[in-house]
């Protein structure tokens, strides 16, 4: 391929900005648009009381629990297993067998005990928020497809699953479930400033944002008080202008046609599918993956020079789409309150903070909307297992 048809110019990253502030939104006037803008009804506490929770995190790939323990308003998770739950492993699976691979590994916990009643979920799948903190499965992502859990409570299943599982002897008393963006997003505050905006942000193997907004500008629910909310966009499903022939033959073989656009166009999940699409007529391994895009990209010597240029150019345009999209959410955060003139983003995902991703999404920002700050907080340890506790404790 000798044309990089994946370049964007900052008049079209500018205008998939608009695009997706418009459709944000949308979002918040009524549900069921593109950018489903989920409110949840958890605002986390700044004084949290010391004690242990049970922090679970199931992600793309992996599903993990947790201990995480309070002490004088620091959390630390003193106990950590995981298990690989992708779309792979789960083939077949029905909720039971689900809970159960799940409960199998949070009894292997030797931190978990009577004095943990309290559970942090922090669930990466599109799920309606509800009023007590539970959440609605609304549609799998990621390939998983667990068709009897749709339209089902995932916090209060799992936890009458739990309390009767033989090997685990707690007794769960209640359950927070909260998204990714908004668990990152939790672990990232430490004080709410006026003036000031608030982003979570997820690139891994899926993406997504939250923001905190103010309830007076949700108009679907219809709250005319004042007061910030954490809002889960579930923004991997804008579709975006500009996307290209290759994307759309991505979307085709997927199975999920026709949705997450945006997720197909920039996650780890995907663009390993990307490149092995523009190179359909070579032999390239089936289950070639973005970890094999950056290593090609780190190795240029091994590789023909047409894989590594490609492989570069979708890289930087997944970063590019990134920027363009936390501007997107920027303006609608400015346009709600004038005064916003700093930003404060909290980011997380395997695909963010590889090389120099990161890098390539601060200074295309920086060009796409100057006058606002959008300061990028430093990496974190644990950001979805210690804001799910935050959240089970809220």
């Amino acid at each position: 391929m000798k044309e990089n048809i994946f370049e964007l110019t900052n008049e079209e990253l500018k205008a998939i900005a608009t695009s997706l502030q418009l459709k944000i939104e949308e979002g918040l006037k009524k549900d069921g648009q593109e950018i489903l803008d989920l409110p949840t009804h958890i605002n986390p506490k700044e004084d949290i009381p010391d004690g242990k929770v049970l922090a679970l995190d199931w992600g793309g790939t992996n599903f993990r629990a947790a201990i995480v323990e309070f002490k004088g308003k620091e959390a630390s998770v003193i106990e950590s297993k995981n298990i690989k739950l992708s779309s792979k492993e789960t083939t077949g699976f029905n909720q039971s067998k689900l809970f159960g691979a799940m409960a199998g590994l949070i009894s292997q916990l030797k931190n978990l005990d009577k004095t943990v009643t309290q559970i942090g979920y922090c669930f990466s799948y599109p799920a309606k928020p509800e009023l007590d903190g539970d959440a609605t499965l609304l549609r799998w992502t990621k390939g998983i497809d667990i068709p009897d859990m749709i339209g089902q409570p995932i916090g209060k299943n799992l936890v009458e699953f739990l309390n009767n599982y033989k090997g685990i002897e707690a007794n769960f008393k209640e359950v927070k479930v909260i998204n990714d963006t908004v668990a990152c997003l939790f672990a990232g505050l430490t004080r709410i400033v006026s003036g000031t905006g608030y982003i979570g942000l997820i690139v891994g193997t899926g993406t997504n944002m939250a923001a905190l907004m103010h309830l007076d500008k949700i108009e679907k629910l219809g709250n005319k008080t004042t007061g910030l909310i954490p809002v889960n966009l579930e923004s991997g499903n804008f579709c975006p202008p500009y996307l290209t022939t290759i994307d759309r033959l991505v979307d085709a073989i997927s199975n999920n046609k026709g949705s997450q656009r945006f997720e197909k166009a920039i996650s780890g999940g995907y663009l390993g599918e990307i490149f092995k699409t523009v190179f359909s007529c070579h032999k390239i391994k089936y289950d070639f993956d973005a970890r094999d895009l950056t290593t090609i990209i780190n190795h240029p010597d091994e590789s023909p020079e047409e894989y590594v240029s490609v492989a570069r150019w979708i890289y930087v345009r997944s970063a590019h789409l990134v920027a363009a999209s936390i501007i997107g959410l920027a303006q609608v955060l400015v346009a709600h309150d004038p005064t916003v003139k700093n930003i404060l983003l909290t980011a997380d995902g395997s695909l963010y903070w590889s090389d120099d991703y990161n890098e390539l999404v601060a200074a295309k920002m920086k060009e796409l909307m100057p006058e606002v700050k959008i300061t990028i907080g430093k990496e974190m340890a644990e950001p979805n297992l210690i804001g799910s506790a935050i959240a089970a404790l809220s």
